[in-house]
């Protein structure tokens, strides 16, 4: 792959991760529940959003590992055991975010009451995060089998030589 496609495909995952993080700092502030609470009633003393930032943990982790996996990939180092490692990190990050989803789903079902019109609603928002996750973990787990073959046949020929 060549450099330039590397390097403007790390600058997206970097752009991705900041748009992320801006979201996530900033949709508690205009939330309904939260329509008159101060900061510090927003960001600390709820312990749903504690939860949410703690599962957004492995979607910042997985957006670091592909950005150095896209690095060796740009150094023409794709078959080594760092990609390798890196693609079984955004696995376990992505099966992690759906772990996370799960949770706070049965949360918002759990703590509602009956109060909400639409229970549906916090199911849906949780598919639509659930489904990328698996993709992108039996993506990464497909990938990361083909390079794990490709760096044992590699060592094996880098023996016989």
């Amino acid at each position: 792959m060549k450099r330039s496609a590397t390097t403007f495909l790390q600058i997206v995952v970097v752009l991705l991760g900041l748009a992320a993080l801006a979201f996530l700092l900033w949709e508690p502030q205009v939330e309904g529940v939260n329509q008159n609470a101060t900061l510090l009633e927003i960001y600390f003393q709820d312990p749903f959003l504690a939860l949410v930032y703690a599962g957004s943990i492995p979607f910042f982790v997985a957006l670091y590992q592909a950005f150095l996996a896209l690095g060796r990939v740009g150094r023409n180092e794709v078959f080594s055991p760092q990609v390798v490692k890196a693609l079984r990190i955004i696995r376990y990050c992505a099966l992690a975010i759906v772990g996370f989803v799960l949770v706070e789903a049965t949360w918002i079902l759990l703590m509602d009451n009956g109060d909400s019109d639409n229970p549906g609603v916090p199911i849906f928002l949780g598919i639509l995060i659930i489904f990328p996750s698996i993709v992108v973990a039996v993506v990464a787990a497909m990938l990361e089998r083909i390079l794990q073959h490709a760096v044992e046949l590699k060592a094996e020929n880098d023996l016989t030589v």
